[in-house]
């Protein structure tokens, strides 16, 4: 015998106004009301009569009538041992013969605030490029985690370990914090003990702790020009936008003495002096010994945000701000570039007087970080897959960095665009003619099958046209065919301007 199909719950009839009389009608309009607003959706059953009936306190022929009156209406049909079904949307409400109409007045749209504006907007710039030729960080072919990470995943969400619990700790679990402390000691001489690390959703949240935590009301903030849109993001849209200081980088990194010219006094400074974001710049040992000398003098901050760092081709890398001078800086890891964005892990290495202080503004974003995963990439990197896949992502995108810049070279328009110098990370820069509206062009590229990102957006006022290029393992076919689609669009924006 076939089943009877589930009524729907009727939350939107609410309750029937007594003293006005004519229930059957009320209950009618109702339903014609919920049918029309979406509430109620052809296909869907209605409870039985009997339930009905009862469940809203009226005489069970009231509400046969009713079916019965919206049958014949189209708008319900009987089907025998199934129930009664909405068989027709309503477009408009429904009025009966001889009604009044009532007047209606006109829905105005909902006018966004200001700052609900701002953050729309931004969700516009923010939104994640297709993972095709030149997207950033886009784990595909030998760049990908290996089935390893699977394996260990599988294994450890079978355990206690990433069983479903209760509540965690905001600042993440121990046995993940121990090996990021571990971890960074040996490959950036960062020094902390586990006690000073809080497991972040990526370095985004990271930035955004930081000047939560750091920054008062009316305190000024050193950020480099051109800066990492992340960092500008947050501080124009969260209340902050006037403490912002832009300070000039050049070859040697953000310019210290431009910086205490310009804020002397500033509370903190947010700086990429591994990778220089976008330039590609590491920030020479002087600058650094410069900024340390700069934030104890005045009793500053340093975020120091180490994004991709282990991705250098050429000589070593110099030591992080945080190992020079632990007590002023808050020093900034992620996962998202070395495994894969969508694991959402990065990390927070602070100073133990401000542990507790970034612990309180974790809890109140998410509580916690996600635990499973926290267990998987502890053991992960235990078992030294991490070290294995670092090492050949690092081979694989020197390789693809060579081919990259040799196609670039020989395909691009000379006149047009042109490839910065830079030895480490994950894209480069391709600066373009003043003439070029890099914007449109990144729009333009983007129809043709290329995504890429404009530089001159990242800095204050009339920025340096320029397109970032993320590096990936993509096939030599793949990745030339995509150069030459972007240098056909450069070269049509050249002649259109």
């Amino acid at each position: 015998m076939p089943r009877r199909p589930k009524a729907v719950e009727l939350p939107a009839i609410g309750a029937l106004d007594r003293s006005a009389g004519n229930l059957g009608r009320q209950l009618a309009q109702a339903l014609r009301e919920a049918v029309r607003s979406g509430s109620l959706k052809p296909g869907e059953f209605l409870p039985s009569t009997r339930l009905l009936a009862k469940s809203l306190g009226l005489a069970r022929g009231t509400v046969v009538e009713t079916f019965e009156q919206l049958t014949a209406e189209g708008i319900l049909e009987s089907q025998t041992g199934a129930g009664t079904r909405v068989v027709q949307a309503l477009e408009a409400p429904f009025r009966t013969a001889g009604a009044t109409p009532s007047p209606v007045t006109a829905r105005q749209p909902m006018l966004l605030s200001q700052r609900a504006a701002a953050f729309a907007k931004l969700a516009q710039q923010l939104t994640p490029l297709p993972p095709q030729p030149f997207s950033v960080s886009v784990p595909v072919g030998r760049t990908a985690p290996l089935d390893d990470w699977r394996r260990i995943g599988n294994r450890i969400r079978a355990t206690a370990a990433g069983a479903p619990a209760g509540y965690d700790h905001p600042q993440g679990v121990p046995a993940l914090r121990a090996t990021v402390a571990d971890y960074i000691r040996r490959s950036r001489s960062v020094r902390c003990h586990p006690d000073q690390i809080i497991i972040t959703s990526g370095t985004q949240q990271g930035l955004y702790l930081s000047c939560q935590v750091l920054l008062e009301a009316g305190d000024t903030a050193w950020v480099e020009n051109p800066a990492y849109p992340g960092i500008t993001s947050i501080l124009e849209n969260t209340g902050w936008r006037d403490s912002i200081v832009r300070v000039p980088v050049d070859d040697e990194g953000i310019d210290v003495e431009a910086g205490i010219g310009l804020a002397p006094q500033a509370r903190a400074a947010f700086v990429t002096p591994s990778h220089q974001y976008p330039l590609g710049m590491p920030m020479s040992m002087a600058r650094r010994k410069a900024l340390l000398a700069w934030a104890q003098a005045s009793n500053a901050w340093i975020v120091e945000d180490d994004y991709d760092s282990e991705m250098r081709y050429a000589g070593h890398p110099f030591p992080s701000l945080q190992g020079l001078g632990p007590e002023h800086v808050v020093y900034l890891g992620t996962f998202s570039k070395i495994l894969f964005p969508s694991l959402r892990l990065g990390y927070a290495v602070v100073p133990e007087s401000m542990t507790a202080a970034f612990c309180g503004a974790r809890a109140l974003m998410d509580r916690h970080p996600p635990s499973a995963d926290q267990h998987v990439l502890a053991v992960f990197m235990q078992e030294g897959h991490l070290d294995r896949h670092i090492r050949r992502i690092r081979s694989v995108y020197a390789e693809r960095r060579e081919q990259l810049v040799e196609m670039l070279e020989r395909l691009l328009p000379a006149e047009l665009a042109w490839v910065q110098p830079c030895d480490q990370g994950l894209h480069l820069l391709v600066w373009l003619a003043d003439s070029i509206d890099d914007c449109r062009l990144s729009a333009q590229a983007l129809e043709a099958g290329v995504s890429v990102r404009p530089v001159s957006p990242m800095y204050a006022g009339k920025g340096r046209p320029g397109l970032i290029l993320g590096l990936g393992d993509f096939s030599r076919e793949q990745t030339e065919a995509a150069v030459k689609r972007l240098a056909h669009t450069i070269q049509f924006a050249g002649t259109a301007a």
